[in-house]
């Protein structure tokens, strides 16, 4: 299958990539390189051959040929979306909703988009893809009006398929540390002490940036009937963590690492989730990885670098820090287009 890749050299994509071609798939990638230079460490065998582009600006001729679309490229989390609404809607929503129909147009038969279970928000109890979504965030709300969208294209030749991810975690040689578990492990290396400004009451389930790459190729493997326009939470029911558990986990894989707790914080967002159904329609979908093994296997690669608080701060692991780079340098514009030197 010829499988083209958005965001191929991201934090998930970079080691997405090479999984997908030792899968047998022939992989192109896209990336409009906001975030090529933060490269942590070497740890991934090979690369796939990436066009250096805007998914703004794929054409059809570009999507010619391709089987299947695994659209990964958005502005990712919420700080961003907070900096830039009007841009994160003009990338994230309109951007992704045009490259679907471009595909379509294209003749591919499989649109896998990266969704979130950042749709759910604020839920009392456990909720599943048949709950209502409760948005809180410019970026969790474009990942529903996406899903809105592409899912009115579905028909008898294209084939969408939904998967909202828990939180990612673990290591990434395009590593990111804007997301908690991995905060909290940076933080524990580098400082030996977790300290919370919250509670850490609220719920939020976690899935390794591994275990989303192996739902994507259980999705592509899967029978077309199997996942054709159907939503699937992405992670495991044991894995909806409260964030004071996720610190009290890093903290143990950080020998001397402390903790210290504030007050409930304004953040209101606390969801649990059901991974049942991805589970039962996709056999060879289990998660490999839990809290207590990724912040392990961070510790180990922090170790191996001698990680810095520099590196750790800085900003080619943050995508917030890294845009107000890109923007207050004027080496893209406002909207966020790169600008000619």
């Amino acid at each position: 299958m010829r499988v083209m890749l958005t965001g191929s050299e991201g934090y998930l994509g970079c080691l997405l990539g090479p999984e997908l071609a030792r899968d047998g798939h022939d992989v192109v990638g896209v990336d409009t390189g906001f975030y090529r230079n933060g490269w942590l460490y070497h740890g991934v065998d090979r690369t796939v051959a990436t066009l250096d582009r805007d998914v703004r600006r794929l054409t059809v001729e570009d999507l010619r040929g391709v089987d299947a679309v695994v659209h990964m490229a958005e502005l990712s989390n919420d700080p961003l979306g907070d900096l830039i609404g009007d841009i994160t809607y003009d990338v994230n929503h309109a951007g992704s909703v045009r490259l679907a129909r471009l595909a379509k147009q294209a003749g591919v038969e499989r649109f896998v988009y990266m969704s979130s279970c950042s749709v759910y928000g604020v839920a009392d109890g456990v909720v599943d893809e048949t709950s209502p979504i409760a948005p809180q965030t410019a970026y969790a709300v474009c990942k529903g009006l996406v899903e809105r969208d592409v899912r009115q294209l579905a028909d008898d030749a294209f084939s969408p398929t939904f998967l909202r991810n828990a939180t990612a975690f673990g290591a990434s040689p395009r590593m990111r540390f804007d997301i908690v578990l991995n905060n909290l492990s940076g933080l524990a290396w580098t400082t030996g002490e977790i300290a919370m400004t919250s509670d850490g009451s609220p719920w939020r389930p976690l899935v390794h940036a591994m275990d989303i790459g192996k739902a994507i190729r259980c999705v592509l493997a899967a029978p077309r009937d199997v996942v054709h326009d159907e939503v699937f939470n992405v992670g495991s029911d044991d894995q909806n963590y409260q964030v004071r558990d996720i610190a009290e986990r890093v903290a143990a894989a950080f020998p001397g690492c402390t903790t210290r707790f504030g007050e409930q914080g304004a953040d209101n967002r606390s969801y649990r989730v059901d991974f049942s159904k991805i589970t039962a329609a996709l056999p060879g979908f289990r998660c490999d990885w839990d809290a207590d093994r990724g912040a392990e296997q961070l510790a180990a690669v922090f170790r191996s670098i001698e990680l810095d608080r520099d590196t750790f701060t800085g900003r080619g692991h943050t995508r917030l820090k890294q845009l107000q780079h890109l923007l207050s340098t004027k080496q893209v514009d406002a909207e966020l287009y790169w600008t000619s030197p």
